[in-house]
């Protein structure tokens, strides 16, 4: 009887082979670690091998000491809670741990995820420091040391890793990211065409998720998050401005002159040095400011 442990490999002999065959073949086959059958196809030979048993991989313990906070739970206050997570058994990213923790360890804990391949933002959160996205953000394998996860700082929380989106996404909408065009007669009849060098000035632009990682990492929109836009809300700004489709960019650059809305930025960087998707919203922001001085000058001049 063959071993429930045992690997077997099939050889197919056609049938004019099996006519010239000997019993005796048959019974070498079989001291050699073969089984021989017949089939209508002609004689088969099934080879047979006794394996090892692979031995059981040790366990890699990782501590995960997680940020939570339920508002429907009377008297809860925030906290961190750790999971034990062999990193034998996960994923290599962060959200597979988060993923394992919900599935197989604790129902309760509450976060974002969507796409789980850096495209939507949805798993934006602060990893080890840093804000990040979660399904980008590989586990540090260093078991001696837990990985810690909070929301997104300085934003209001709406459960454990859920951070409150509304004031970001209500400054997304209030410039207007969306083409405008002064005649719009000929809207949806014929394509806004524009050169392939006007083109490429959208790159490096276009591709923010609106994660608000950048956002939440700026001093500047930790203080004044109600009236500073963000470096996420001006790049997409700035990404308007310059495409040569669209026919607002002087009314676009007006509802930015007030002293909140784009001068709260200092050019700290951190925006750009914490963008998962490696964008540089400080180089978008600095370059709105350079258009606003022309804007200006231009404005002055007119008067």
């Amino acid at each position: 009887m063959v071993s429930s442990r045992q690997t077997h490999s099939i050889l197919v002999l056609p049938s004019e082979s099996c006519s010239k065959m000997s019993i005796a073949v048959l019974s070498s086959l079989g001291r050699c670690g073969f089984l021989a059958f017949r089939s209508p196809v002609g004689l088969v030979a099934v080879r047979h091998a006794q394996t090892a048993a692979a031995p059981a991989a040790e366990p890699r313990i990782k501590k995960f000491q997680v940020y939570r906070w339920d508002p429907d739970t009377p008297g809860d206050k925030p906290r961190m809670q750790t999971y034990d997570i062999d990193l034998n058994t996960c994923g290599p990213m962060v959200l597979d741990a988060l993923i394992k923790i919900k599935n197989e360890m604790d129902s309760t804990l509450t976060f974002r995820r969507s796409c789980r391949e850096g495209i939507c933002g949805s798993c934006a959160m602060n990893i080890g420091g840093g804000n990040t996205l979660a399904c980008l953000n590989k586990i540090d394998t260093n078991t001696s040391k837990p990985t810690k996860i909070y929301p997104l700082p300085h934003m209001y929380v709406v459960k454990d890793l859920v951070p409150d989106m509304s004031n970001f996404y209500a400054q997304y909408k209030s410039i207007e990211p969306f083409l405008k065009r002064k005649d719009e007669s000929k809207e949806g009849q014929e394509q806004y065409t524009q050169s392939v060098d006007d083109r490429q000035k959208l790159d490096g632009l276009y591709e923010c998720i609106l994660c608000a990682c950048c956002s939440t990492s700026c001093p500047s929109y930790w203080w004044n998050g109600d009236k500073y836009l963000g470096p996420a809300v001006l790049m997409q700004a700035y990404r308007w401005m310059i495409d040569s489709r669209d026919e607002f960019t002087e009314e676009r650059l007006s509802k930015l002159q007030d002293p909140f809305s784009l001068y709260r930025c200092h050019t700290i960087m951190n925006c750009t040095k914490t963008c998962p998707k490696g964008l540089n919203p400080g180089k978008a922001i600095a370059e709105i400011k350079k258009m606003m001085a022309m804007y200006k000058d231009k404005k002055t001049a007119t008067a």
